[in-house]
């Protein structure tokens, strides 16, 4: 953590992820809250989730675009871009205004999930390789702590000012990341290049044994639809990498069939009033800053498929004390789910960074997150719509099982490969601090290129 936090770039791209993470939790709120003033109607109120995650399936081809074009302008661009959409608020007024919300939240989840790739595979060419599981858990540590600040701020503002001002808060952070990510000395690549080499390795240049995003590999550039299916084929068909993140989708599936359940369980479990749910929150928040802050360390200490697991494991325990009768036992349920929670998500990140090509991983990291966070809307949904029917510890019950169920099938994934020797557990890309010299551009195997400097 103290090298990762030296580091001038290494903090400027927290600062960025941290201050648009917390403009987009301040205005989720607000955003229903708002609708729901508005117009009365819980239904639209709900249709405010909906929107922010409506984009997330076209994750992969959206990845396109982080693998074509340099990432420190593409985020520094895009945070601007959604600065501006977020003034379009400032227009609603009434009832008959309020599509416009909708559509500036699907504009800014657009804007996310082009992002959230593009970051990750800013992050690969920040820190070495060795602190990659470092920086990535202190990246999820700042989204959790925005998540835990910033809906009280925004229910502040919209209390206090309305609408219009938690919008204009949200544009201003959108500002402050593009500040922050304009500030980084390590570049992205030309229009048409790729980063260097595999899981963006050490680069020609760099005294410290970092990649250097500087660096570029010719390629041929093929269709979007081409070079979309290339970064799909790559998670999927590797299995090591499929479990992985399949694990991950498994385990925010199970959160959000639990999350959905906690008003219930507050209520009819515990006989709590509601502002109890904000203990549980912040209770699963600062298990999540926890797991985050550690993962690093024992993503050094274990193999990912392990560390993933333990995580479901820790979800699955959280989600059985959850169904107690006690506040007490229900709170630690929640560290336990908050301290679990994050684990199979950073081991999927990391193994794909790792893995991954430099001209692929815009595209592999777009299609985890989209395999991973796209289920999440499904299990909101479904979890929505049985909360009423179904006594709560049902579907806290059915959370713990799912987490336990794949972190299960991970691990038996795992040492059946151990046991057959499967050669795909041997297609890890070269060291990333071994020097760097040719590399593979993707897809035409047996032929290198030199990798040439900026």
């Amino acid at each position: 953590m103290v090298r990762v936090l030296r580091d001038r770039d290494a903090g400027l791209y927290l600062g960025g992820v941290t201050a648009s993470a917390f403009g987009d939790s301040a205005m989720a709120l607000a955003a229903g809250v708002w609708v729901k003033t508005l117009t009365g109607s819980d239904g639209l109120a709900a249709l405010v989730t909906f929107c922010f995650w409506l984009p997330a399936p076209a994750g992969p081809a959206l990845g396109v675009l982080a693998d074509r074009v340099r990432l420190r302008p593409l985020l520094a661009g895009t945070s601007l871009t959604l600065a501006a959409v977020l003034l379009l608020p400032l227009a609603v007024h009434s009832r008959q205004q309020v599509w416009l919300l909708f559509v500036v939240l699907v504009i800014v989840g657009t804007g996310a999930v082009l992002t959230d790739a593009a970051e990750l595979a800013l992050g690969a060419a920040l820190v070495p390789a060795s602190l990659r599981g470092d920086l990535n858990g202190m990246a999820r540590t700042a989204v959790e702590s925005a998540k835990l600040l910033a809906p009280a701020v925004g229910a502040g503002l919209f209390t206090a000012f309305g609408g219009h001002a938690v919008a204009l808060l949200d544009s201003l952070t959108f500002i402050l990341a593009a500040v922050a990510f304009t500030l980084l000395r390590t570049r992205g690549t030309d229009g048409g290049g790729s980063r260097v080499g595999p899981g963006s390795g050490a680069a020609p240049g760099r005294a410290d044994g970092r990649s250097s995003a500087d660096v570029n590999v010719p390629r041929v550039r093929r269709s979007w639809a081409a070079e979309t299916a290339e970064g799909v084929r790559f998670v999927w068909h590797r299995r090591p990498l499929r479990a992985l993140v399949l694990a991950g989708g498994a385990a925010l599936a199970a959160s959000g069939l639990s999350s959905t359940a906690t008003y219930a369980l507050v209520d009819s479990g515990l006989h709590r009033s509601p502002t109890f749910a904000a203990v549980l929150t912040t209770a699963q928040g600062a298990g999540s800053m926890a797991a985050g802050l550690t993962a690093g360390a024992l993503l050094r200490r274990m193999p990912e498929h392990r560390l993933a697991a333990a995580g479901l494991a820790l979800f699955a325990a959280g989600s059985l004390a959850r169904a107690a009768p006690w506040p007490s036992v229900v709170t630690a349920g929640s560290l336990l789910i908050g301290a679990g929670l994050p684990l199979p998500l950073l081991a999927a990140l990391t193994a794909v960074q790792r893995e991954t090509p430099g001209s692929l991983l815009g595209r592999a990291a777009a299609t985890a997150h989209t395999l991973m966070f796209a289920p999440t809307g499904v299990a909101l949904l479904v979890g929505t719509a049985t909360v009423s029917v179904l006594d709560h510890r049902v579907q806290v019950l059915a959370a713990g099982a799912l987490a336990a169920c794949a972190g299960a099938a991970l691990l038996l994934t795992a040492a059946r490969r151990t046991r057959h020797h499967d050669p795909q557990d041997h297609e890890r890309q070269p060291d990333a601090d071994a020097p760097p010299d040719t590399h593979p551009d993707p897809g035409t195997e047996g032929r290198t290129e030199p990798r040439v400097r900026d």
